[in-house]
């Protein structure tokens, strides 16, 4: 009874077709599940007289092995079948999707030009550590004990871990940590430009940042003059706006230099007929510069009587600004993606 009933259901198998996920659900329960008809075919083997019992058994297994591999095909083919489907869906008419390219940030564009031109100059390139000691960022670039800069409404301290303020170590303030540790390893002539990140505890706004980047250049030799810097400046005023760009040179005052000028290039953005970024004055502060102290000079080791040198620095994101006609200095940590897309290809 048992081993017709086998070959009745190996005939059924083999004829079945499944199209579809319900037929090969149906054809599970029927054949596999634990109610289906070969488990119920194993619960009578019991009533199968002994000495048939094995040959019996080894028929069961042939009809279980073979459901197995039907289940198995069917399974493949549909899989086969819905990826082949999704495929054939794709339609090869539409146009291509174009590549997303992506885009510096415009203060690494601007970065990157500014070393170009100094480089073109004979500056090479100098980095130097952003948490510094007060010697480096105040004391060796002859700040007083009492000047303002050393306030921490200021300056950003770094704090212990026990929360003491360590008054000797700071986040920099200006890039010219970096000039006096040239001085201090190096004998003149000294050419460099120090571009980096700088902090300081401002409020932030349309033209001021907490965090910024700075660009300073030292320039030390025997005969070094003022002539030299207002020339190098320039120079890089019309390589780096217009052609037609004007500087002018205001009489100013930085521990670290005597003489020492504040430096405005007409406003790129207005053309001189005044707008925010320039406070309606046609002009654009972009640098701080002058003779290097003799102070200073002594403090790294080099004699003040034999060399003289000029130094400067400038802000990227203020040149940034100029450069491109950004008028908020916020854009710039934003991560606007509607921002940074218009320097795609820059």
């Amino acid at each position: 009874m048992i081993t017709e009933r086998v070959h009745e259901l190996l005939s059924e198998i083999n004829q079945s077709v499944i199209e579809n996920k319900e037929q090969l659900e149906a054809f599970r329960m029927r054949f596999i599940s634990k109610k289906g008809v070969v488990s119920e075919l194993f619960d009578h083997l019991k009533n199968v007289a002994p000495e048939d019992r094995r040959s019996v058994g080894q028929e069961l297994n042939v009809l279980k092995n073979r459901v197995q591999e039907r289940f198995q095909e069917f399974n493949t083919q549909l899989e086969e079948s819905a990826a082949s489907s999704q495929t054939s869906a794709v339609d090869m008419t539409l146009p291509a999707v174009p590549n997303q390219h992506g885009s510096l940030h415009p203060l690494t564009i601007v970065r990157r030009r500014i070393i170009e031109i100094f480089e073109r100059m004979g500056f090479n390139v100098a980095d130097g550590p952003e948490i510094e000691t007060d010697w480096y960022n105040f004391s060796a670039l002859n700040f007083p004990d009492n000047h303002p800069a050393r306030e921490m409404q200021d300056t950003f301290f770094v704090r212990k871990s026990n929360g003491e303020v360590k008054d000797d170590v700071l986040l920099r303030t200006h890039t010219s940590n970096v000039q006096v540790r040239l001085m201090e390893h190096k004998k003149p002539p000294i050419r460099s430009i120090m571009p980096g990140r700088v902090f300081r505890n401002e409020a932030i706004s349309a033209r001021a940042h907490c965090v910024f980047h700075q660009v300073e250049g030292l320039y030390v030799d025997t005969n070094v003059s003022f002539k030299d810097l207002k020339d190098t400046l320039y120079h890089f005023a019309k390589e780096m706006f217009d052609k037609d760009s004007r500087i002018r040179l205001r009489p100013s005052y930085f521990p670290f230099t005597e003489p020492s000028a504040e430096i405005d290039v007409s406003c790129f953005i207005c053309k001189g007929s005044g707008c925010n970024v320039c406070k309606y004055s046609g002009w654009v502060e972009i640098a701080g510069s002058g003779m290097v102290d003799p102070n200073v000079l002594a403090n790294c080791g080099i004699d003040p009587e034999e060399y003289t040198g000029f130094a400067f620095g400038m802000g990227i994101e203020r040149i940034t600004m100029l450069r491109y006609g950004i008028r908020d200095l916020r854009l710039f940590t934003e991560n606007d993606v509607r921002f940074l897309k218009q320097f795609e290809g820059a």
